[in-house]
């Protein structure tokens, strides 16, 4: 009696590239809507998870379907727009915001469900009631060997949005306590980010401007800013991210996503200003591409600094 052959790595590889191919074709995920709706495959899943639970925060969103911080705050920033969503705060938690369906939404995953029934329904029916036996078997396996991990490898622990009430309270306290507490500037610094925040909300043009707040775990841990300089020029200002959640590459993340904004609004140039004593953000300047343009020496914030300017050709 002869053994089963044994495929290679190479041939196990191939054969798990070719079952995605499979069954994104069967479902139709290549589609530009799903079920013949306006929403991608990751919107769908989006609005059925919102759907089925009650109490969803937008971490907990990142964790379970393993997305992009910056693409699922622009996914929900979209549903925002349309009217599927809204945000409400937990009775438990006051810092966390709970995603919920409006009406519309409602609506919008109430279609989906009954066609994605509807279409699973009729391709079940096409086979033998054994064979949908052993496809339903055969599912399970699948999904218990690959389930075993309990965090996907792609799932980030902090979630980007734009600015609320309140927030800008964050940014500047924690400018005020980080950079007196890890170079010794005195409250002019608070002073001049306090001033920054003003202006930006006393001016903000949303079409050319923009905020991202970062939470984890219900809290506020990092911000950046675009700014408008003027119809070609924005400026990047006040980055930070606090401590705790440094190491995830939440920094570069924050660049990029100012990055990508800026070039989708229409500027030719991002500019930054900061000073040579915070090497870490001036590492996440250099590795996406900025160009140090200018140094220049003096006296702020109770220290002797090297004051720096860098650009980015967009």
């Amino acid at each position: 009696m002869q053994g089963v052959a044994v495929l290679s790595n190479e041939e196990r590889i191939n054969a798990v590239r070719h079952f995605n191919r499979f069954m994104t074709r069967q479902i139709g995920a290549l589609r530009e809507g799903l079920l013949h709706s306006p929403y991608s495959l990751t919107e769908s899943r989006i609005l059925f998870e919102i759907a089925n639970n009650d109490n969803l925060t937008a971490s907990k969103l990142i964790h379970e379907l393993g997305l992009d911080a910056g693409y699922l705050s622009r996914i929900l920033a979209r549903f925002e727009e349309k009217g599927l969503i809204y945000k409400e705060r937990s009775a438990a938690d006051a810092r966390q915001r709970i995603l919920k369906l409006t009406p519309e939404g409602a609506k919008a995953f109430s279609q989906l469900n009954e066609r994605s029934y509807n279409e699973i329904a009729e391709l079940l029916g096409e086979l033998p009631e054994s064979e949908q036996e052993q496809l339903v078997n055969a599912m399970k396996t699948v999904e218990g060997l690959l389930g075993k991990k309990e965090s996907l490898k792609y799932s980030g622990p902090y979630f980007l949005r734009q600015h609320e009430p309140g927030d800008m309270g964050w940014v500047v306290r924690q400018h005020g306590i980080s950079y007196s507490k890890e170079y010794g500037w005195d409250e002019s610094f608070e002073a001049l980010v306090s001033q920054i925040a003003a202006d930006f909300i006393n001016n903000f043009n949303p079409k050319r401007e923009r905020c991202w707040i970062a939470e984890m775990n219900g809290e506020i841990v990092g911000s950046i800013f675009v700014v408008e300089g003027d119809e070609y020029m924005a400026k990047l200002r006040l980055l930070i991210v606090d401590p705790k959640a440094r190491g995830l590459g939440l920094g570069s993340q924050l660049v990029e996503e100012c990055i990508n904004f800026s070039r989708r609004t229409g500027y030719k140039k991002l500019v930054l200003w900061t000073n040579s004593v915070l090497k870490e953000a001036r590492h996440i300047y250099q590795k996406k591409g900025f160009k140090l343009v200018n140094e220049e020496k003096h006296h702020s914030f109770g220290q002797d600094l090297i004051g720096e300017t860098w650009e980015l050709s967009l």
